[in-house]
């Protein structure tokens, strides 16, 4: 059964002066209505049902309960009147606003970062997902014990009590210390491993691709489209946790590693990032990204700002990108133009960043053989190039081998040898190289 939420947010007064032009800025914050939107999508993720949402503008937040005592009783009354169960906050609470909160409205009060851990925590499944939510989740509540006091005790279940419980934690400082270094030492292993599974990636001349992009772009259906997999996509945020890596294989026969990574969000939690550092670290070393945007979404071009953002952030923005330009179904033909699409997105950025745009619709997949024909002509690791080779009709396995990698034009017999005329990799051909013939022009 859904729990009845209230969402409330906080609008500073002073937004209202900014000039026009600032508030049309691609990196300019969201509005109070979109920031709220996107709680409410959080909310229906996490298992809640909207039934009221409220709204406080003021110049400066209050210290004691952030929102003022006339808005406090109003959300009083109105959670009695529907029997909310929650009341989720579209701001960051300190400890004591929490306390307050909760004294004065006799429900939970949890805030947006509390939201986010709390669905993190609902869909890791791997131990590695579960070790880096719960080293979120405790970072968080660390400083938050003294002003958890109602929190703590829940027992019941619903939002805000999914992940380590109070049996688990003790709600002892000491004790959460004692855990996070612990978490911590775990991750270092994990993150160590990657480093060695990367290195070992390496050594096999594959290019890796990692995808990217805001949360809900449509990067599981994509992933699974180019890969033919079952990684689990739907329309809610955070549908994918765990990243998952697979094989693809591109029009020059070259093989690719794709993996598909945790969708972005504006205000993720610091926690978060910090924890998921060894997850993080698959997008900073990949060969190309494959920047995913809805590009039916009205906040598009905020989006594709927050992400950049992110990618800088993680030592990333160096890294050459694909603007994957996804649902382009629901756009009018007319809208349909990619390079207008990419000046848009990109805005100011657009002429450093010089990414290649490619239209795709993952849930019909159209686009899919141009997003493959633009990875294979953006991609610089192992380039192709025509070669012929002679190889004695005995060795099936060279012969194999051309046929599995590379994109074979001709083949002739002559004698006992077989003549064969393809485009291939600069690794398989150097593999190949005492078959080599210099071609003709």
């Amino acid at each position: 059964m859904h729990e009845k939420a209230i969402l409330v947010g906080f609008d500073r007064k002073s937004r209202d002066r900014k000039s026009h032009e600032e508030k049309s800025r691609s990196s300019s914050p969201p509005s109070t209505e979109e920031s709220l939107e996107e709680l409410r999508e959080l909310a229906a993720t996490a298992g809640a049902a909207v039934v009221h949402v409220l709204v406080q503008s003021r110049d400066t937040p209050l210290a004691s309960t952030l929102i003022g005592s006339g808005k406090v009783a109003e959300l009083k009354a109105e959670a009695d009147a529907a029997d909310a169960d929650v009341i989720l906050f579209d701001h960051d609470l300190t400890p004591t606003q929490q306390r307050n909160l909760e004294k004065e409205l006799d429900r939970k009060v949890i805030d947006r970062t509390q939201l986010i851990l709390d669905i993190f925590a609902s869909r890791a499944r791997t131990r590695e997902g579960r070790l880096q939510v719960e080293l979120a989740q405790l970072s968080y509540m660390l400083p938050r014990l003294s002003g958890q006091g109602v929190s703590l005790s829940r027992l019941g279940g619903g939002i805000g009590t999914r992940g380590p419980g109070e049996t688990k934690l003790e709600t002892d400082r000491r004790c959460i210390s004692k855990r996070i270094k612990k978490l911590e030492g775990d991750l270092e292993q994990v993150r160590s491993g990657r480093g060695l599974h990367r290195s070992r990636r390496q050594a096999v001349p594959l290019p890796t691709l990692a995808m990217v992009g805001y949360t809900n772009a449509g990067k599981s259906t994509l992933f699974n489209r180019l890969t033919n997999s079952s990684v689990t996509a739907d329309a809610r945020m955070f549908a994918t946790l765990d990243p998952t890596v697979r094989g693809v294989t591109l029009p020059s026969r070259r093989r690719a590693l794709l993996s598909d990574t945790v969708g972005f969000i504006r205000n993720l939690p610091t926690t978060l990032v910090k924890a998921f550092r060894a997850t993080l670290e698959e997008v900073a070393e990949a060969t190309l990204i494959l920047h995913v945007v809805d590009v039916a979404s009205p906040q598009a071009t905020a989006h594709t700002a927050h992400v950049l953002e992110v990618l800088s952030e993680i030592g990333a923005s160096g890294t050459p990108q694909l603007l994957v330009l996804n649902k382009s179904d629901l756009l009018a033909p007319e809208d349909r133009d990619p390079e207008v699409l990419r000046q848009r997105l990109l805005g100011d950025a657009g002429g450093k960043l010089e990414p290649r745009a490619v239209l795709v619709a993952g849930s019909t997949g159209e686009g899919m053989s141009a997003l493959l024909e633009a990875i294979d002509s953006v991609l610089a690791f192992d380039p192709v190039t025509r070669t012929e080779f002679q190889i004695p009709n005995t060795d099936t396995a060279s012969i194999a081998l051309l046929h599995e990698h590379a994109r074979i034009l001709e083949i002739r017999y002559v004698e006992d040898l077989c003549v064969i005329d393809a485009i291939v990799s600069e690794s398989l051909r150097q593999r190949l190289a005492r078959f080599m013939t210099i071609r003709p022009e």
